[in-house]
C-alpha cells in the first residue's frame, strides 16, 4: 500500500513522457494508438484500489462473523453481503473509469498525434475548432460538446441512485 501511495503522489504530467517512449517502442502510438490508450487508462485505474479500500474499511467486520455464525461460506458473505454492500464504490469506480477517458485531452492527443482514427473524442472535436473558420465550426463544436455529454449523462443518472445509498444501510440495527 505505500508504494502505490507514493505512486500516487507523482502527477500524472510526470509520466507522460515515459509512457510515450515506452507506447512508441512497442508500436502503441499514433496508427496504434487506441490499444495503447487503452492499456495505459486501464493500469491506471489500479490507484482507485486506495479509494476502495477506505470504503471497504467503513463495512463493519461484525457482519462477517454474523456471517460465519449463520454457516455462510466466504463466497457466500462476498456474494450475498459485500457485492449488495459495495454497489455505490463499483459504480463510483466505473463512472470514473468511463468519464476520464472519455474527456481526455492531453494524453490522447500527444499518444495519438497525427493519426485521425485513433482520437478520441474530446481530440476529435478540438481538431474541428482549429480552422480559420470558426463560424461554421464551432457551433458544430458545441453540438459535438453536447452530444458527448450525453452519454455521460444517461449513465450518471442511471447510476446516481446507488451514490445516495448508505454503506452498511439497514445491515446492522441497534
Amino acid at each position: 500500500m505505500r508504494l502505490w501511495l507514493i505512486l500516487g503522489m507523482f502527477p500524472g504530467f510526470l509520466t507522460m513522457i515515459c509512457l510515450y517512449f515506452l507506447l512508441k517502442q512497442f508500436g502503441l502510438t499514433q496508427e496504434g494508438a487506441i490499444p495503447g490508450l487503452i492499456l495505459t487508462y486501464v493500469a491506471c485505474y489500479g490507484m482507485q484500489y486506495y479509494v476502495c479500500k477506505g470504503y471497504f474499511d467503513t463495512i463493519l467486520r461484525a457482519l462477517d462473523e454474523a456471517a460465519r455464525i449463520d454457516g455462510a461460506t466466504r463466497f457466500q458473505f462476498m456474494r450475498i453481503m459485500m457485492i449488495p454492500l459495495s454497489k455505490p464504490i463499483i459504480i463510483y469506480t466505473a463512472l470514473t473509469a468511463f468519464r476520464a477517458p472519455w474527456c481526455d485531452y492531453i494524453f490522447a492527443s500527444y499518444v495519438a498525434f497525427g493519426s485521425d482514427s485513433s482520437y478520441n473524442v474530446a481530440v476529435a472535436l478540438t481538431r474541428w475548432i482549429n480552422t480559420n473558420d470558426y463560424q461554421g465550426y464551432f457551433t458544430r463544436f458545441c453540438a459535438g460538446g453536447v452530444l458527448v455529454a450525453i452519454p455521460v449523462t444517461i449513465l450518471f443518472m442511471a447510476l446516481q441512485k446507488y451514490y445516495v445509498e448508505g454503506v452498511t444501510g439497514g445491515a446492522v440495527k441497534g
